[in-house]
């Protein structure tokens, strides 16, 4: 059995369809990662672990270790952490200083462990379906800042990879095949919905007036500093996705048209 926490968001929903009946998924209110002691009637019984550690677990004080000693104690003997490109491109900068301490207890640990740094996902996109749909426009900072974000449904399966074994001991940094501006997902969005998209520019503050109204400041600042300020590193394509599932990673425009009812 493979538990698998965040197993409703964009990755864990599709962690969950590959895996099939081997998968047993975490969510609130069964399960409050805040207090290790309510995963032990999950976890009992359980080969691996699937550990998504975002929202409010974000934080210094969560206690990663007490959640790997209960996930151990239940018979878990492999963990999957899906951490952030930014815990190793930005480790001092928050939040990715959390998600690196995290990484760090998970490498100290007595089980078999394999860390994700995925860049930022594709499923970014989805806020500006309200606008796509209703006005024809969409909006975003620094439009000709290209990064190569990449598909969940990719993370999800380098992650079902890894879960299965074989992957012990590996930080695997996963994006998309090729960097891609906004004003670019922009018109490649356009091509796939077959009507024009106008793209606008936000400056970095209307940016990040509108990321606040759901994420917190210190992600939102994060985010803005890899969107407009990107390090080289943060800049390049990695190949890990392939070497992982045998496959390529997907483009931009084939997730686009595999989610285009969102916005048309």
């Amino acid at each position: 059995m493979i538990v698998v926490t965040g197993a409703t968001g964009n990755v864990g929903r599709s962690l969950m369809e590959l895996l099939g009946d081997k998968a047993v998924g975490v969510s609130r209110p069964a399960v409050d990662l805040a207090s290790p002691a309510t995963l032990e009637p999950v976890v009992a019984g359980a080969e691996a672990l699937f550990l998504l550690l975002g929202g409010e677990l974000l934080r210094p004080d969560t206690d990663v270790a007490g959640l790997l000693d209960v996930a151990k104690a239940g018979g878990v003997r492999r963990v999957v952490l899906l951490s952030s490109q930014g815990a190793g491109t930005r480790p001092g900068l928050l939040p990715h200083a959390v998600l690196a301490s995290f990484e760090d207890v998970v490498r100290q640990s007595s089980l078999e462990w394999t860390i994700l740094r995925p860049s930022g996902f594709f499923s970014n996109t989805y806020a500006w379906a309200e606008p796509v749909r209703e006005h024809g426009v969409c909006a975003a900072p620094f439009a000709d800042v290209a990064l190569p974000f990449v598909d969940p449904a990719d993370i999800a399966a380098v992650a079902a990879e890894a879960l299965a074994g074989g992957h012990e001991g590996r930080t695997y940094v996963l994006t998309g095949p090729e960097a891609l501006t906004p004003r670019e997902r922009a018109g490649a969005l356009s091509s796939v919905l077959g009507r024009e998209i106008r793209f606008v520019e936000q400056s970095a503050d209307e940016a990040r007036a509108q990321m606040l109204r759901f994420m917190p400041p210190v992600v939102v600042d994060g985010t803005l500093k890899i969107l407009g300020e990107p390090t080289a590193a943060e800049q390049a394509v990695s190949g890990d996705v392939e070497k992982v599932t045998g496959r390529a990673a997907t483009g931009f425009a084939a997730w686009a048209e595999r989610n285009a009812g969102a916005f048309r």
